[in-house]
Protein backbone atom coordinates (compact mmCIF):
# COMPACT_ATOMS: atom_id res chain seq x y z
CA UNK A 1 0.00 0.00 0.00
CA UNK A 2 1.67 3.50 -0.71
CA UNK A 3 2.26 5.94 1.93
CA UNK A 4 0.39 9.15 1.11
CA UNK A 5 2.53 12.40 0.27
CA UNK A 6 3.03 14.29 3.33
CA UNK A 7 0.97 17.56 3.53
CA UNK A 8 2.70 20.71 3.68
CA UNK A 9 2.60 22.96 6.07
CA UNK A 10 0.49 26.15 6.19
CA UNK A 11 1.61 29.62 5.42
CA UNK A 12 2.39 32.36 8.34
CA UNK A 13 -0.25 34.75 8.60
CA UNK A 14 2.29 37.35 7.52
CA UNK A 15 3.01 35.54 4.20
CA UNK A 16 -0.74 34.36 3.36
CA UNK A 17 -1.99 38.24 3.77
CA UNK A 18 -2.54 39.51 0.38
CA UNK A 19 -2.78 43.46 1.52
CA UNK A 20 0.77 44.29 1.77
CA UNK A 21 0.82 42.71 -2.31
CA UNK A 22 -2.24 44.84 -3.52
CA UNK A 23 -1.32 48.54 -1.77
CA UNK A 24 2.27 48.15 -3.28
CA UNK A 25 1.33 47.17 -6.68
CA UNK A 26 -1.56 50.16 -6.20
CA UNK A 27 1.38 52.60 -4.98
CA UNK A 28 3.55 51.54 -7.53
CA UNK A 29 0.83 52.44 -10.18
CA UNK A 30 0.78 55.75 -9.05
CA UNK A 31 4.14 56.29 -8.54
CA UNK A 32 4.55 55.72 -12.18
CA UNK A 33 1.48 58.02 -12.93
CA UNK A 34 3.18 60.38 -11.11
CA UNK A 35 6.97 59.77 -12.77
CA UNK A 36 5.26 60.15 -16.28
CA UNK A 37 3.49 63.36 -15.70
CA UNK A 38 6.50 65.10 -14.11
CA UNK A 39 8.01 64.13 -17.10
CA UNK A 40 5.96 65.86 -19.50
CA UNK A 41 4.31 62.72 -20.94
CA UNK A 42 1.26 64.02 -23.53
CA UNK A 43 -2.38 63.13 -21.50
CA UNK A 44 -3.14 60.92 -24.20
CA UNK A 45 0.00 58.84 -23.91
CA UNK A 46 -0.67 54.77 -23.90
CA UNK A 47 1.65 54.66 -21.10
CA UNK A 48 -0.34 57.61 -18.83
CA UNK A 49 -3.79 55.53 -19.67
CA UNK A 50 -1.68 52.39 -18.43
CA UNK A 51 -0.90 53.84 -14.98
CA UNK A 52 -4.62 55.23 -14.24
CA UNK A 53 -5.90 52.66 -15.17
CA UNK A 54 -3.52 49.75 -13.17
CA UNK A 55 -3.83 52.41 -10.21
CA UNK A 56 -7.70 52.87 -10.74
CA UNK A 57 -8.23 48.67 -10.62
CA UNK A 58 -5.73 48.40 -8.00
CA UNK A 59 -7.50 50.81 -5.92
CA UNK A 60 -11.06 49.24 -6.55
CA UNK A 61 -9.71 45.53 -5.34
CA UNK A 62 -8.24 46.66 -2.34
CA UNK A 63 -11.73 48.15 -2.14
CA UNK A 64 -13.76 45.47 -2.64
CA UNK A 65 -11.14 42.43 -0.60
CA UNK A 66 -11.75 45.56 2.38
CA UNK A 67 -15.77 45.90 1.94
CA UNK A 68 -15.93 41.48 1.50
CA UNK A 69 -13.33 40.85 5.01
CA UNK A 70 -15.84 43.55 6.62
CA UNK A 71 -18.68 41.15 5.35
CA UNK A 72 -17.22 38.23 6.65
CA UNK A 73 -16.67 39.33 10.35
CA UNK A 74 -19.80 41.09 10.45
CA UNK A 75 -21.18 36.98 9.76
CA UNK A 76 -23.24 38.15 6.78
CA UNK A 77 -24.38 34.97 5.07
CA UNK A 78 -23.53 35.52 1.51
CA UNK A 79 -19.62 36.87 2.77
CA UNK A 80 -17.28 34.42 1.41
CA UNK A 81 -15.49 32.27 4.38
CA UNK A 82 -11.43 32.01 4.77
CA UNK A 83 -10.77 35.57 3.90
CA UNK A 84 -11.79 37.13 7.46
Amino acid sequence: MPAEPPTPPPLPPALADPRPVMAAGTVGWVVALVVLLSGGAASTSTAIVTCVLGGSLGALGYGLFFWQRRAVRRGDRGSQRGIG
